[in-house]
């Protein structure tokens, strides 16, 4: 099971929910008027998505996804980067699968010619930079196992899943599919627990994944890290997740993040930022630092120091994908890419 650090075709391979984000600045008394839970992510049908898009004001229209946007903050740190994910032949599908390659990553899953259409996510961003999101998964849902490449997944030093994929059925047995592929090719997979409501969703299986092994290593905020141990005790949920998964990187915002495994523990700080306008992608970039220095080998306070440079650059500025080369970012600060 060699995995020498040239013998793969990409660092990172992402699996996700490909969907086009709108963003738009908005009240809490909008987030009331439509029945929004503040800073969750709500799946939404078609017509919903088509009324909350009829009220909203001026929006920025961007590519998105979670784990599509952890894949682009790796290429733009100059990693070689890999997505796979669904969208429809469609305008806003033919956008996406634009943007993406256009951030140097490799995607080449086929898009659907006939179903539902591009997925797109209506993502609120209130004045204290918090987001709400509302997401209609349209073609996202349809990845399938189908999807899955062997000789691609197995290509990739690390595959990054996101646990939005556990919603939507297709996606979940997709998830599986990669995890296995992974693992009998001695690579390392990880997954991003992606929100505490999806957490809620899905605990137990989430905790089948990391005790049995099928994934490796996980990212989590504080918030989903309480919500899969049902505790509001950060030491004890730690100590579990320590337990139960290889490596766990808990993300908690401007306290930094801590990076556990078996036999350490080390705490990173925050990188110090101006001002605080949009948390859309803060968990999804820092995941790309991270990513990035497991690819290279760094040292566990090495990733978590990208991880929250990447953070830091994303929650400055309207959208959840970085607006300047991460790479030149990091060598500016004097860190190692």
């Amino acid at each position: 099971m060699a995995d020498a650090k040239y013998d793969a075709k990409y660092d990172v391979l992402g699996i996700g929910n490909a969907l086009f984000d709108v963003l738009v600045r908005a009240d809490e008394a909008f987030l009331a008027k439509h029945g929004m839970t503040k800073g969750s992510m709500s799946l939404i049908d078609e017509a919903r998505a088509a009324a909350i898009y009829k009220d909203m004001g001026p929006a920025t229209e961007v590519s998105g996804g979670s784990a599509a946007n952890t894949i682009v903050g790796v290429a733009s740190l100059g990693a070689r980067a890999s997505y796979v994910g669904k969208v429809k032949d469609d305008q806003i599908g033919k956008l996406y699968v634009h943007d993406i390659r256009a951030a140097g990553v490799a995607f080449d899953t086929p898009a659907a010619n006939d179903g539902p259409a591009t997925g797109c996510s209506y993502i609120l961003v209130t004045a204290d930079g918090e987001r709400t999101m509302n997401t209609y998964l349209g073609a996202a849902q349809d990845l399938s196992p189908a999807d899955i490449d062997p000789a691609e997944i197995a290509a990739a030093r690390i595959v990054y899943l996101e646990g939005y994929l556990w919603d939507p059925k297709n996606a979940k047995d997709a998830f599986l599919k990669a995890a296995k592929i992974a693992h009998d090719a001695g690579r390392r997979v990880a997954l991003t627990l992606s929100d505490s409501f999806c957490v809620d969703r899905y605990r137990d299986e989430f905790l089948s994944l990391m005790k049995n092994g099928t994934v490796d290593i996980v990212f989590a905020n504080e918030s989903e890290l309480h919500s899969l141990y049902m505790t509001s005790d950060f030491d004890a949920a730690l100590k579990q997740l320590r337990n139960d998964v290889n490596l766990g990187v808990v993300t908690r915002s401007e306290k930094g993040c801590m990076v556990v495994s078996s036999e350490d523990a080390v705490a990173v700080p925050a990188s110090p930022i101006d001002r605080l306008v949009d948390t859309t992608g803060a968990g999804d970039l820092f995941a790309a630092g991270f990513l990035f220095g497991l690819a290279r080998d760094l040292s566990y306070k090495q990733c978590g120091q990208l991880g929250a440079l990447a953070a830091a650059e994303v929650i400055q500025h309207i959208g959840a994908r970085p607006l300047v080369s991460l790479k030149e970012l990091a060598q500016q600060r004097g860190l190692t890419v």
